[in-house]
């Protein structure tokens, strides 16, 4: 996605185009706006919202910070700057507020659920092209925990890349010789011989795949005598409907894809005034 200004600068080109048509047919006068919640939800956007201003030349004032609980009613932001610019920059704030304050409240409503227990939750690589930063900086801001970002941060051996090779245990052996000492292995399995297996292999990250709680807990006994420092991640359809019996003494982390691609926009909007 590059740097957070050349972000902010492509999506507002995208809807500036050549050239606001209403800014060319009027002076620009100071002005003032607020923006305003019409649901209530988890707040989440400060940082792009700040590096808008920062491109524009715009002046906010913030009255909730990333992560707090919004109502329906509650002034968020007052903008201050040149009329004409506010109007430019409106749709362009209210979407990345929008799209990064729903993904914060879909993922508080799962990190609710984990209260009080040592797992952590996590997101996945199910995000929008182009928007995985933003996505995964959405699901910090409601509570979870970043996965890998990419296909370069940590090797992850998946069904499809199983079925490509012979000897897990040799290959693993040496993957660990051509990924950096920092990265981790995570082999994914679909069943108790296939988690087996991942721990002979000494995979950092046994990832239990579309497994039934019953197998997920022969999983945990058998990490505990074999290979006690993998830790083991739960995952596949995990929904808000039933992560509760997910939690199982021994799981390190849930991941779901769900907090970003179930995600429902919040609904915010700006109104302007004379200052």
């Amino acid at each position: 996605m590059g740097t957070l200004a050349e972000f902010v600068r492509l999506v507002l080109k995208e809807d500036i185009g050549r050239g606001d048509l209403f800014a060319r047919c009027k002076a620009p006068k100071n002005a003032k706006a607020i923006v305003k919640s019409k649901c209530e939800g988890i707040f989440g956007g400060e940082l792009y919202a700040k590096a808008l201003a920062k491109e524009t030349g715009i002046k906010l004032t913030f009255f909730v910070k990333d992560g707090e609980t919004i109502a329906s009613g509650q002034t968020l932001i007052e903008l201050e700057g040149d009329d004409t610019m506010l109007l430019q920059v409106e749709r362009t704030l209210l979407n990345l507020l929008q799209h990064i304050s729903g993904i914060a409240t879909q993922t508080r409503r799962y990190a609710d659920r984990l209260r009080g227990s040592d797992i952590a939750l996590l997101d996945a690589r199910k995000t929008r092209p182009l928007l995985r930063e933003l996505e995964k900086y959405a699901t910090r801001v409601g509570g979870a925990i970043n996965h890998r970002f990419g296909l370069d941060d940590c090797l992850m051996i998946k069904d499809t890349h199983l079925a490509a090779i012979d000897d897990l245990k040799a290959f693993v052996i040496d993957a660990r010789k051509n990924i950096p000492w920092t990265a981790t292995i995570d082999v994914e399995c679909e069943s108790l011989e296939s988690a087996k297996a991942a721990f002979e292999a000494k995979a950092d990250i046994v990832m239990c795949d579309n497994m039934d709680v019953e197998s997920i807990k022969e999983v945990v006994k058998l990490r505990d005598k074999t290979s006690s420092s993998t830790k083991i991640e739960v995952s596949g359809n995990v929904t808000l409907e039933n992560i509760d019996r997910y939690k199982l003494a021994g799981i390190d982390a849930i991941s779901t894809g769900s907090l970003t691609h179930h995600a429902v926009w919040l609904d915010f909007s700006m109104k302007l005034k004379r200052a």
